[in-house]
C-alpha cells in the first residue's frame, strides 16, 4: 500500500511538474492579454488638432463658395417673382420675415427666432412656391392659403399657418365670395 501511495504521489508530482510550466505560461498570457491602464485616461484631453480646425475652416469656405456661385435658372427666377416678402404672422404669435437679398436675384433671407436662412426657389410639380436652404435643411413653403417653415432634415414643421397680408386678403376674398 505504501508503494501504491508513493506511485500516486510521484504521478501527481510529475503531472504538476508538467502542468506547472503550462499553467505559468497561461497565467503569463492572461496577464499580457489584459490591457494596461491607458495613460490617456488619467491625462487631460489633447486640444483639437490643427488639422481638424483647418478641415472645418475649409468645409465652411467650400459651403460659402457653393452658396456664392450657386446659379439661378430662369425657372427659379420666375418662381422668385411669386415669393411674398415681408413679415408673415404665424401660429402662436410667431413671425417669419422673408426678404430678397440685394444684388442676388432669386435669393431670399428667411428669418425665424433669431436664425437667418439664405434660400433659393425650387421648382415644384404642384405650383407651390418653395424656397430652400439645402445646407441648413430648412424649407419655406408658400401656398395660396398659408405658408410654413419646415426642417426637411427631420421632416418636421418649425412653424405653421403663416400668412402675409396678400394671403390674408385672398382668404378673406374667398370666404366673402362663399358667404354670398
Amino acid at each position: 500500500m505504501k508503494h501504491r501511495t508513493t506511485l500516486l504521489s510521484m504521478a501527481a508530482a510529475a503531472a504538476f511538474a508538467v502542468a506547472s510550466p503550462m499553467a505559468l505560461a497561461q497565467a503569463a498570457d492572461t496577464k499580457a492579454a489584459k490591457p494596461a491602464a491607458k495613460p490617456a485616461e488619467t491625462a487631460k484631453k489633447a486640444p483639437v488638432s490643427q488639422s481638424r480646425k483647418e478641415l472645418k475652416s475649409e468645409a465652411k469656405g467650400l459651403a460659402l463658395a457653393t452658396e456664392t456661385v450657386e446659379s439661378i435658372s430662369q425657372a427659379q427666377l420666375d418662381i422668385a417673382s411669386r415669393v411674398l416678402t415681408g413679415k408673415a404672422d404665424c401660429e402662436f404669435n410667431q413671425q417669419v420675415d422673408v426678404a430678397p437679398v440685394e444684388g442676388r436675384p432669386g435669393f431670399f433671407k428667411v428669418g425665424y427666432k433669431g436664425a437667418s436662412y439664405t434660400m433659393v426657389p425650387q421648382e415644384t410639380t404642384t405650383g407651390a412656391v418653395r424656397l430652400e436652404d439645402r445646407r441648413a435643411g430648412v424649407m419655406w413653403l408658400q401656398i395660396p392659403s398659408k405658408s410654413m417653415l419646415m426642417n426637411s432634415k427631420i421632416g418636421q414643421r418649425m412653424v405653421d399657418s403663416c400668412m402675409h397680408a396678400e394671403q390674408r386678403a385672398a382668404m378673406n376674398a374667398v370666404s366673402g365670395a362663399r358667404s354670398n
